[in-house]
């Protein structure tokens, strides 16, 4: 079929082709033009372009299987506009705990688990079938696990991601051992306004003690990498009998690590305390090279410490690499490096010759240490940042990276910001006290995130709700000094 409009004839497939590579706004002034055009526009138009505007999302995986694509786009760039305006609902996740614990967040398209001391608290994601009438997605507390005759913390948590039930983790232990573990659903009849608990045994099932504290986990594929504090990282095959690969021993204090199987040179990264905080190892399916292949430094000015690793927003402006590395350092700076970069260190000691970031982020107000670190958010283009002190967390937009801004979690808890999970329209993260959420998305009401009632934790709270009910107050300010 023919379109034809005041100077325009162009055949229907001639038109779709044409829609492949039109940005949003030319979609939307063309599917304004005409019934017919509108009507080709949201059949052919939308889908290619949610395709080449990926906005990665566990908690929305489930949802975007039923919503049409205009709903995903206009979902999509509704959060995308709020987060360039720093506009987000605030909700704690649950009161506050009765102890401080250094607690470790883990998400999959089904659940959000919190691991906090001894126990794990499971978060079902719920699912909407139309954004219009059942609004967003929500989080609702599903109950706990905790294990029999333990005495030790949990410190370290992951997600297995070929487990298709979703409900397998790998979860390290404060006495050194690594054990891979089913949460089984909880029981449907329970007692009123009482989440269920479920005490599982600890199986011991991958192998090895490492005599020390896991300190982190990070799994890519069918493998698994563990570190503990005292530097002894171990790589696991998960589909092996015999899961063990290798282990090398880095000899200095560490604290975080991050696995990626699927680069053109699978590789993995530690942080550590140590002349060179930041190393890259090789990575095969049968061993861990035991010396590093790249040194990232800060700049030529020596930091103490990486607390925090993750890879690069999809839709950074230097392209979706898995040779980009984010991570947090004890000096206060988010730094970014590209593996790929020739920019080195010449005259600094080591081999191979350091490699220098390609971009730096800094809160001008503050150079407390960077706990944690993940990347998401609007156009899949910002970096978030866990401070360690007043559950502070610092945005940047990697286009824009002058202009980043801070928030304070719900709660204002003194305390640093743990864990943290950014997604296309939401970042979870915890504190000391409690989870929280800052939610970036349309659809968000009363009941998409659990309810607070009233209790003895709670009137020593310092939540203080919006006018609408739906989120809490919470303090923000911009970086820029001008």
């Amino acid at each position: 079929m023919t379109v034809e409009a005041p100077g325009l004839i162009l055949p229907s497939d001639v038109l779709i082709i044409v829609m492949e590579n039109l940005a949003i706004e030319d979609l939307v002034s063309l599917s304004c033009t005409c019934k017919f055009v509108n009507l080709l526009v949201h059949e052919f138009g939308w889908s290619p372009y949610l395709k080449r505007s990926d906005r990665p999302s566990f908690t929305l995986q489930l949802a975007r299987k039923h919503w049409s694509h205009f709903d995903q786009l206009r979902y999509n760039v509704t959060s995308d506009r709020w987060w360039t305006q720093a506009k987000f609902n605030a909700r704690p996740l649950s009161h506050p705990w009765r102890t401080k614990f250094q607690p470790i967040l883990a998400l999959s398209t089904s659940m959000l688990l919190v691991a906090a001391g001894h126990t794990i608290y499971a978060y079902t994601i719920t699912d909407s079938f139309s954004l219009t009438d059942d609004g967003a997605p929500g989080i609702s507390h599903e109950g706990s696990y905790s294990f029999a005759n333990n005495q030790w913390e949990i410190t370290s948590l992951t997600f297995i991601p070929y487990d298709h039930s979703e409900r397998t983790v790998a979860i390290g232990f404060e006495d050194g051992h690594i054990e891979r573990i089913y949460l089984p659903p909880f029981p449907k009849e329970q007692e009123k306004n009482q989440p269920p608990s479920l005490t599982l045994e600890r199986t011991y099932s991958l192998g090895s003690r490492i005599m020390d504290l896991v300190e982190s986990l990070s799994c890519s594929d069918s493998m698994l990498l563990s570190l503990s504090a005292s530097g002894t990282a171990g790589l696991y095959n998960l589909s092996a009998e015999s899961p063990l690969v290798s282990t090398i021993e880095l000899e200095w204090r560490s604290w975080s690590s991050f696995l990626c199987m699927t680069s053109s040179q699978p590789y993995a990264v530690f942080g550590t305390t140590s002349p060179n905080p930041l190393v890259v190892h090789a990575v095969t399916p049968s061993s861990l090279h035991p010396t590093p292949f790249a040194i990232l430094h800060p700049t030529r000015e020596r930091s103490t410490a990486v607390y925090g690793i993750t890879d690069a927003p999809p839709s950074a402006p230097w392209g979706s690499s898995k040779q980009v590395i984010v991570s947090g350092w004890y000096d206060g700076v988010v730094r970014v490096h590209d593996m790929r970069s020739g920019r080195r260190d010449s005259g600094v000691p080591g081999s191979p010759a350091p490699l220098r970031p390609m971009l730096t982020l800094r809160d001008p107000w503050s150079d407390e240490p960077i706990y944690s670190v993940s990347c998401g958010g609007g156009s899949s283009s910002f970096v978030a940042a866990g401070t360690a002190r007043h559950s502070v967390v610092a945005f940047w937009d990697v286009r824009r990276p002058t202009e980043g801004w801070s928030a304070h979690a719900p709660g204002n808890d003194s305390s640093p910001v743990y864990s943290l999970i950014c997604e296309s329209s939401r970042v979870f993260g915890v504190t000391q006290s409690r989870p929280f959420v800052f939610d970036f998305g349309p659809g968000v009401t009363k009941e998409t995130y659990p309810f607070l009632p009233s209790s003895t934790r709670s009137q020593c709270d310092s939540l203080q709700p919006n006018e609408d009910g739906i989120g809490y107050r919470v303090a923000e300010y911009n970086h820029s000094r001008t």
